[in-house]
């Protein structure tokens, strides 16, 4: 998508930095300002939940300069848009796949804030000396514990003042139980030591996920 000044015309920005909605023909396109082109590239919410968080309506605001602690950064394609949006910060993206990692360096290669670190999420000691304490932490992982993976990595990776991003995916937690129930289960774990400042459902973006943005209690 190029940028050029008939595209700026139709450009709206949003609460975060580099990051747009593009106006046209009656129809509203979430894009970020590419780092790396000239252009501006579509954020597609039914690849990325953030992405759908966004479009849901969250407040949340993600500034240039951050840097963002990325769990679950999988091949890459939300953490790049990240990166688009803090292009003078930094995102350090943890995953745990070797395969999938491959595809995580290949675009890292031309992006400078991006970070690429192999590791287990459920070990956030395994990388502390890797990275200082982060403005964000963005978690997407298929894991039972999901509530109890951010706290861990929170107390270890994400400033006094941070914000945590959660997507809780309930069945990938139990796949038996009712959706509602898990995700309040979940919720309640985060509330001991956060305080909620949103929980989004997802929909229509992705069945059975809701996204909690949560920010530390003060001690």
């Amino acid at each position: 998508m190029q940028n050029n000044d008939l595209l700026a015309d139709r450009l709206t920005e949003t609460l975060s930095d580099n990051t747009f909605f593009l106006e046209k023909a009656g129809s509203r396109r979430l894009v970020t300002r590419d780092l790396v082109h000239e252009e501006y590239r579509i954020w597609d919410p039914y690849r990325s939940k953030l992405a759908g968080l966004i479009l849901k309506g969250s407040s949340v605001s993600i500034k240039s300069t951050y840097s963002v602690l990325y769990l679950g950064a999988a091949n890459g394609t939300t953490a790049s848009h990240v990166s688009d949006i803090v292009s003078e910060g930094t995102v350090f993206a943890v995953e745990f796949s070797t395969r999938t990692m491959q595809d995580l360096i290949k675009i890292s290669v031309q992006r400078a804030n991006l970070v690429p670190i192999l590791a287990d999420v459920r070990y956030p000691e395994s990388y502390k000396n890797m990275m200082p304490k982060v403005d964000i932490i963005y978690q997407d992982v298929a894991q039972r514990d999901q509530a109890g993976i951010a706290i861990r990595n929170a107390e270890l990776h994400l400033k006094k003042d941070g914000l945590l991003i959660l997507m809780i995916k309930s069945r990938s937690i139990n796949s038996v139980r009712k959706n509602y129930e898990v995700i309040d289960e979940e919720v309640n774990k985060l509330k001991r030591f956060f305080k909620v400042e949103e929980l989004l459902d997802l929909e229509p973006f992705q069945s059975d996920h809701k996204a909690a943005v949560v920010t530390k209690k003060s001690q």
